[in-house]
């Protein structure tokens, strides 16, 4: 299967979940071309965005582990071709 660019974003409401979110991460660190973290101070919120490149199995495999973690939500965006 072809390898696609893309980003993912993660939004994640409950930043107790920061170590369940960065073994995923680190599960599919062979994807991720760039990580940047916002964390919003005095709330309890914090958006990662990650530019990615694998194929889209892999790609939608980290972005489903994600997303089933409670207090998480996530989006991916793959371009159409390389």
């Amino acid at each position: 299967m072809e390898k696609r660019i893309g980003t993912i974003t993660i939004l994640v409401a409950d930043r107790a979940r920061s170590a369940e979110i960065n073994l995923f991460l680190s599960d599919f660190s062979d994807i991720v071309l760039c990580r940047q973290g916002l964390p919003f101070r005095g709330r309890d919120v914090a958006v990662i965005s990650l530019i990615v490149e694998g194929t889209p199995d892999r790609i939608n495999a980290l972005t489903g582990k994600l997303g089933r973690i409670v207090g998480v939500e996530t989006k991916a965006v793959l371009a159409k071709s390389i």
